[in-house]
C-alpha cells in the first residue's frame, strides 16, 4: 500500500483506563493498521475488546497514552469535519424535523446559507423524500439512523465512522439499511469505519475485516473480502468467507467463542455496544 493510498494510520496505540481505585484496563495494545482512501472497513471481536475505543481514536473524542493516529499524516487530536460520526443511537433532536437535524452540521460550520441545498439531495440519498418536515417521533428507528448518517455526510467528510449504527434494529430494517449504507459508498466514495458484532454485516459490507482479540484488545488478522460487487447473503463464497470470519473469531479469544453460533442456524450475530 503506497502513502498516496492510505487515509489514516494506526500506529503502536496504547490505550489504558485507570478507575477511582487505581485498577487498569488495557483496552488497546500495540495495535497497527492502515486505512485507504476510499475503502469499507470493519472491526470486530467480542465485546469489551476495544473495537469502540478505537473508533473514538479516530474520531479524535479519545487520546492514547502512547502511539499516533492520523489522517492524511496529520495527528488527530481533537474531532473535526472531515470526520463524520454516527453512534449507535440516532440522538435527534427532538424538536427539530429531519431536514433541520440534517442541517445542524452545516450550520455549526457557519456554511448553511451557502450549502443548505444540499440538504434535499442528502434526503434523496439515504430514501426519506416525503419526510422532511417529520419530527424524530413520527419516524421509525431506522429512519433515525438514516437521518443521523444524512447528517454526518452533509459535511462531505474524508471519512464516516459508525459504531454499531444498526445494532438496535430489527432484522429486516438492519438488513435494509446495510443494502443502503453499501449504496451511499458506492456512490459517494467516503471511506467507511465500522464496528459491529454481526458477522453477516460485517461481510455483507466490507473490502477489509479487522477481527480485534479479547481484551487487550489487538488486531489478530485482517481478511481481505475478495467478493463480488453485489453481494448476496446465500452465495456459496459468501458462507465460506462467514465461516472463516468465525473460526478466526473464535482463535482470537476464547471468551467470544462460547457465543459463536453456526450462521446457517442463525444468519447473524448481534450484540450491545461495548464501553471500552
Amino acid at each position: 500500500m503506497s502513502k498516496q493510498e492510505i487515509l489514516i494510520n494506526i500506529s503502536g496505540i496504547n490505550r489504558v483506563y485507570y478507575d477511582t481505585t487505581g485498577k487498569t484496563t488495557v483496552a488497546l495494545q500495540d495495535v497497527d493498521l492502515d486505512i485507504r482512501k476510499g475503502e469499507f472497513i470493519t472491526f470486530i471481536g467480542p465485546s469489551g475488546c476495544g473495537k469502540t475505543t478505537l473508533l473514538r481514536l479516530i474520531a479524535g473524542l479519545d487520546s492514547p497514552q502512547s502511539g499516533v493516529v492520523s489522517i492524511e499524516g496529520q495527528p488527530i487530536e481533537k474531532p473535526g469535519y472531515e470526520r463524520g460520526f454516527v453512534f449507535q443511537q440516532a440522538a435527534l433532536f427532538p424538536w427539530k424535523t429531519v431536514e433541520e437535524n440534517i442541517a445542524i452540521g452545516l450550520k455549526a460550520r457557519k456554511v448553511f446559507k451557502e450549502k443548505k441545498q444540499y440538504i434535499k439531495d442528502y434526503i434523496d440519498l439515504i430514501g426519506l423524500t416525503g419526510f422532511e418536515k417529520a419530527y424524530p417521533h413520527e419516524i421509525s428507528g431506522g429512519m433515525a439512523q438514516r437521518v443521523a448518517i444524512a447528517r454526518a455526510l452533509i459535511n462531505e467528510p474524508k471519512v464516516l465512522l459508525l459504531d454499531e449504527p444498526l445494532g438496535a434494529l430489527d432484522a429486516f430494517t438492519r438488513i435494509e439499511l446495510q443494502t443502503t449504507i453499501r449504496r451511499i459508498w458506492k456512490k459517494t466514495g467516503t471511506t467507511i469505519v465500522l464496528v459491529t458484532h454481526d458477522v453477516d454485516e460485517a461481510v455483507f459490507l466490507s473490502d477489509r475485516i479487522a477481527i480485534m482479540t479479547a481484551r487487550p484488545g489487538r488486531i489478530s488478522e485482517v481478511i481481505t473480502v475478495n467478493l463480488k460487487p453485489e453481494r448476496d447473503r446465500n452465495d456459496d463464497e459468501f458462507i465460506i468467507l462467514r465461516r472463516r470470519v468465525l473460526e478466526k473469531l473464535e482463535l482470537a479469544g476464547k471468551h467470544w467463542s462460547s457465543r459463536l453460533i453456526d450462521p446457517l442456524e442463525q444468519p447473524s450475530i448481534s450484540g450491545v455496544g461495548e464501553a471500552i
